[in-house]
């Protein structure tokens, strides 16, 4: 990121339904007012597989905060609510990790966590969870798409970051969709 500039460049929702959780992330990457990438991948497959974590903000920060995620989820295996809580904490009370700007989505199965460095730990109770320029888009038409359709997880997501692409200037159509 262009020092001065802010960066508005993601949309990454995650939704899980009925034991299927799918997280995706658009590609685009915005500096200011101009496209730098279009292509980007803003989601990862950690854990063997066993859990997707998405970033929204600057992609040096967000890669920091997964190598600490990746560390955390190894000290606690199998238990991503532990793993993000003390992520949260580190990221909080740590002098460098706070100033990082980005936001995470951590999901497994079971749990959906937004984490982000002023403390926030937040799991929603519907399984629906977006961050992002593009993140309140995508996550209304996936909360109407829950209700008012038998979409999978899958293509609730793609469907409403497709919608959230047509809305949001900071948010493009190359999508990267992940699956547990």
């Amino acid at each position: 990121m262009i020092p001065g500039q802010i960066s508005h460049a993601t949309t990454i929702l995650c939704v899980r339904r009925d034991g299927k959780t799918s997280m995706g992330g658009d590609g685009q990457v915005t500096v200011g007012e101009t496209i730098m990438k279009a292509k980007a991948n803003k989601i990862r497959s950690v854990a063997d597989g066993k859990v997707l974590a998405g970033f929204a903000g600057a992609a040096a920060d967000a890669f920091t905060l997964f190598e600490r995620f990746e560390e955390k989820l190894k000290r606690y295996p199998e238990n991503l609510p532990r793993a993000a809580v003390e992520l949260a904490k580190d990221w909080r009370s740590d002098r460098v990790l706070r100033r990082l700007e980005a936001l995470l989505a951590l999901a497994d199965r079971d749990h959906s966590f937004l984490v982000s460095g002023s403390g926030e730990l937040i799991e929603p109770d519907d399984g629906v969870l977006a961050i992002g320029s593009g993140g309140n888009y995508a996550l209304a038409a996936a909360r109407a798409l829950l209700r008012h359709s038998d979409f999978s997880a899958h293509e609730i997501v793609d469907k409403s970051l497709h919608v959230a692409g047509e809305i949001c200037v900071y948010t493009n159509d190359h999508l990267t969709i992940m699956d547990i």
